[in-house]
């Protein structure tokens, strides 16, 4: 019910402010008929109507200019004043609502000069011009009391929409962050996943393509080697099938917590790709040096993936030549180079477009970031390609546990 009153009132200002100077000049009036017991009371009304006129009128300002609303009631509070009228809270009622409306629509410093101000004025002019000789307490002590009232009841109602709007303003901050941080993830999310399958997917068919393009040219010449290459060809777009259903169904399967899931490929897979880029002709060579520690998931799916996706680089780009694998241990860091010598010898066939340049090198340089790594990737002096990265080892808890005394 009053939250419709509320809304009720703030939908009609003009018949708010109406029935309030109305009320107002009514109470104006009635306050000038107040008088002390004893004392002189004033027969003509016309100077208080005149007053209430004016005080009314300026009241009827204090929403647009609150400063001369108070400027208005005020010099018509110090008229009534130096009349003879007794300044009761009836005759100030149009001052109190012109300061109520400066409290809640101006600062605090703009409120306070106003008050301080109107408090003076009308302290002086009844003390100074109060033809009657009312009593001291009603000069001083209730001006001050009835200014300092809607001074108090304007500011808590400006602070409380002060409080309200910084509120919403949190809440709508929170709400662009959350949505902004909603898309960031979403965004990392998709890229993760781009990354993963297009290294299961180029891997595999660039691989598949190296093997059905030798055993193309080997059918006539090597029928022995074709079938071994054609059987090779099967296990690679089975490797290849099996991968990428495993990285569809984790999309899939979200919610599923007792889904299958194929562990995420790392480093002590490296042999099994390796034989897999050989039958598709690549000679490839895999050095390990000091001591092999064991790595944060991350990091072993990161250096896998790099390994992969250089390989497949030189599978496509240089068609029989010899790839180094190199892993290099230290305390805190995981070399790994991939090395080739540049060497291309492309069978005799229908000639194959040059592969368009791809996201591999943009891949492998963003998994290395995203685990605390870097990767540099350029041609050799001495011909070939290396690519080159630098993973972090994080201690394992074992470790941790051994160096706590």
């Amino acid at each position: 019910m009053s939250i419709s009153i509320e809304r009720y009132i703030a939908g009609h200002p003009r018949l708010v402010d109406t029935v309030t100077v109305a009320t107002l000049f009514v109470l104006f009036l009635v306050g000038a008929r107040i008088s002390l017991p004893g004392a002189t009371q004033r027969e003509a009304l016309w100077p208080a109507v005149l007053l209430a006129v004016n005080a009314c009128a300026g009241v009827l300002l204090s929403r647009s200019h609150p400063r001369t609303a108070v400027v208005v009631t005020t010099v018509c509070a110090m008229t009534a004043s130096a009349l003879g009228y007794l300044l009761t809270v009836l005759m100030l009622a149009p001052a109190m609502v012109a300061i109520y409306w400066l409290a809640v629509l101006t600062d605090r410093r703009t409120t306070r000069f106003y008050c301080i101000g109107v408090i003076v004025m009308l302290v002086a002019t009844a003390t100074i011009l109060d033809p009657v000789d009312h009593p001291l307490v009603l000069k001083t002590i209730a001006p001050i009391a009835y200014v300092l009232l809607p001074v108090a009841t304007g500011s808590a109602r400006r602070m409380r929409h002060a409080y309200l709007d910084a509120v919403h303003a949190r809440a709508d901050h929170a709400e662009r962050t959350r949505e902004e941080e909603a898309r960031h993830r979403v965004t990392e999310e998709r890229m993760r996943i781009a990354r993963e399958l297009h290294d299961v997917v180029a891997h595999h068919l660039a691989l598949a393509n190296a093997q059905a393009t030798t055993a193309a040219h080997l059918a006539h010449s090597n029928p022995e080697q074709t079938r071994r290459m054609l059987n090779d060809l099967t296990g690679t777009t089975s490797s290849a099938l099996r991968e990428l259903k495993a990285t569809v169904g984790l999309l899939r399967h979200t919610d599923d917590i007792d889904a299958p899931l194929e562990p995420a490929p790392g480093l002590s897979r490296l042999p099994e790709l390796i034989d897999t880029v050989r039958s598709a002709g690549l000679r490839v060579t895999l050095t390990t040096a000091g001591k092999e520690r064991p790595l944060s998931p991350g990091v072993d799916l990161t250096a896998y993936r790099i390994v992969q996706e250089a390989l497949t680089n030189i599978t496509k780009h240089a068609v029989g030549a010899t790839a180094w694998v190199r892993l290099a241990y230290s305390t805190d860091r995981l070399t790994i180079t991939v090395t080739d010598n540049g060497a291309v010898t492309v069978p005799a066939g229908p000639p194959v477009p040059a592969p368009a340049r791809g996201f591999g090198l943009i891949g492998m340089r963003e998994r290395a970031q995203s685990v605390g790594g870097n990767l540099e990737a350029g041609h050799r002096p001495e011909g070939g390609f290396e690519v080159s990265t630098a993973l972090p080892l994080y201690p394992q808890p074992s470790e941790e546990e051994e160096r706590t005394p």
